[in-house]
């Protein structure tokens, strides 16, 4: 299947090796759609490619084993330029806005920096994605894949991976980038505001009807009493 977002895919950097140019006893296998299959030999990953049509691609190399990802590799970089170029495109005045997770994050916490990513991307800006890992936490960097899955899944209606999962020491990083250009953004703010001040203008002209209307029975009532007196 095709590779989409995250789900199907993961970093891959200028110097990546495939199938036979991986040259180690064992690697972490990950299956074509994010499934985990644990430590395997070479020999029997480089068997599952071929089994199932794909390739194998060392997606974090630095890792104890490195971690290796089933995928159809020319597919990949194709769609991988295909986003960046779209991503280019949505470029006009936008900046790269920061936001850091856990791997061990809680559920509470990770809504609340959803809320921040998505906040950002509404805005116009891309979003670099950084997971921080301590200690034994780095041998685990497919967990950090699937971090990073959920929250790109989670926000795919708003956006497009511009840089996939790319592990660097501690930390592995991902930049998502708005689907909408940031003037398309602020137009439709814009719009919303309107929307918005239309509502409460038409909330205080229906109060001041009614203020004005009981003013004129306030006046009609008293009119009439002072009749009936005379």
């Amino acid at each position: 299947m095709a590779p989409k977002n995250l789900k199907q895919g993961v970093a891959i950097s200028n110097e990546t090796r495939i199938n036979d140019r991986i040259r180690v006893k064992e690697v972490r296998l990950v299956g074509p759609s994010g499934e985990q299959v644990g430590v395997v030999r070479i020999e029997d990953a480089l068997r599952l490619a071929t089994e199932a049509g794909l390739d194998l691609v060392e997606v974090a190399p630095t890792a104890k084993p490195p971690v290796c990802k089933l995928m159809d590799y020319g597919k990949f970089k194709y769609e991988a330029a295909q986003k960046a170029r779209n991503a280019r495109r949505n470029q006009v005045n936008s900046q790269l806005k920061e936001i850091r997770f856990r791997l061990k994050i809680d559920d509470h916490d990770y809504e609340t920096k959803k809320g921040h990513v998505v906040r950002f991307l509404e805005g116009g800006d891309k979003v670099k994605v950084m997971i921080m890992f301590r200690g034994r936490e780095q041998s685990r960097p497919e967990l950090g894949v699937k971090l990073l899955e959920r929250l790109a899944e989670d926000v795919t209606e708003m956006a497009t991976v511009e840089s996939m999962p790319r592990q660097d020491g501690r930390n592995m990083t991902m930049v998502l980038a708005p689907t909408k250009r940031k003037h398309h953004t602020k137009s439709d703010q814009r719009r919303r505001r309107d929307q918005q001040r239309g509502e409460t203008m038409n909330r205080q002209q229906l109060k001041d009807a009614r203020k004005a209307r009981k003013a004129k029975e306030a006046q009609e009532a008293e009119a009439a009493a002072a009749k009936a007196k005379k």
